[in-house]
């Protein structure tokens, strides 16, 4: 918990009160106007009475919890936000403001806030566009009933709420280049593989290495011609998906296909990671992320497609980049 300093800040009235008051008074006191001199005192004597309700520190303690984190586009969450008074005695005239993206929710509180009760409220989050809400921090503003001066003391840190793009699930995606012993197998045979199919009869040209001798011993033992058998394989397949969504401005006729685009890529990523698929992933402005199929949940997938804007790279930025940090990816 952060707070800022003890001094209260004046408001613009309070700065207009008070410069009246100064003026009024040298006024009436070089041109002998009781009146003015009178009126600067009372204003000044209404200043040094608003700053006297400044004294005192406040103890709260105020809570900042969300529903949850992360919300898809079209959704609402709601935000709890509990304010309760740890003072031995009653505060008075204090309000609680919350920052909600580029606006301020002032949340209603009692004028009297009476000693270790907790004030339960709550705040509406609409996620009308995908993008990252930051939600706080909580700040507690003490003033004065004119509202000359305020004392802003900052109680919780800033929380984000992601808005996740709209996606749509789609087919498996489909198997890769003959790359690597990782993968899944396909329905090809081989003669070289790790996953095992069936024996079949020794053929001239086959890699006597792959003969099956205790099948062989027992198939010489059962019939007079014998015959060597030799083991199959199905090939297995790794796929290795390059994601690339182009964040240039110029691409896009305007914002709303720049989303579909971005709905687009965190379609398919998600589905990398569903499929287990091994794939880097470059979207927009975001940094270069590795092995997301393996190595990354669905939630942070979407989190960096929520952060990503437009940028000035072009595509083929993007995509000699993508060459360099994925040489590996699938061609096809």
């Amino acid at each position: 918990m952060r707070r800022l300093p003890f001094v209260p800040s004046v408001t613009g009235l309070g700065w207009a009160v008070t410069g009246g008051s100064v003026a009024a008074g040298i006024i009436g006191l070089a041109l002998g106007w009781d009146e003015f001199t009178l009126a600067g005192m009372t204003g000044l004597g209404v200043v040094a009475l608003c700053a006297l309700l400044m004294i005192g520190r406040m103890r709260l303690d105020v809570t900042l919890e969300p529903e949850r984190p992360r919300m898809r586009v079209g959704e609402s969450i709601d935000v709890a936000v509990t304010v309760t008074n740890n003072a031995a005695q009653p505060l008075v005239l204090v309000t609680v403001e919350v920052p909600v993206g580029d606006r301020v929710e002032p949340l209603p509180l009692p004028v009297t806030l009476l000693p270790h009760r907790p004030y339960p409220r709550h705040l509406t989050v609409d996620g009308e566009r995908r993008g990252v809400i930051a939600v706080g921090p909580a700040t507690s503003v003490r003033g004065d009933p004119l509202g000359l001066l305020r004392r802003d003391v900052r109680w919780t840190d800033r929380t984000e709420i992601f808005v996740h793009p709209r996606t749509v699930r789609i087919d498996q995606f489909g198997l890769g280049l003959l790359h690597d012993l990782e993968g899944r197998t396909t329905e090809d045979v081989s003669m070289s593989d790790l996953a095992f199919h069936t024996l079949r009869p020794y053929m001239p040209g086959d890699d006597r290495r792959f003969i099956h001798w205790p099948s062989s011993a027992k198939l010489v033992t059962s019939r007079p011609e014998g015959a060597f058998l030799v083991r199959q394989f199905r090939d297995t397949r790794r796929t290795h998906l390059l994601l690339i969504v182009d964040g240039g401005a110029t691409a896009y006729g305007d914002g709303e296909d720049f989303e579909t685009a971005i709905s687009v890529g965190a379609s398919l990523a998600t589905q990398s990671v569903r499929d287990r698929i091994d794939a880097t992933m470059l979207i927009a402005n975001q940094p270069v992320h590795r092995h997301i199929g393996r190595d990354t949940s669905i939630d942070r997938v979407l989190d960096i497609c929520a952060r990503a804007a437009v940028n000035p790279l072009t595509l083929d930025d993007l995509v000699t980049r993508g060459a360099v940090e994925a040489p590996s990816a699938t061609s096809r």
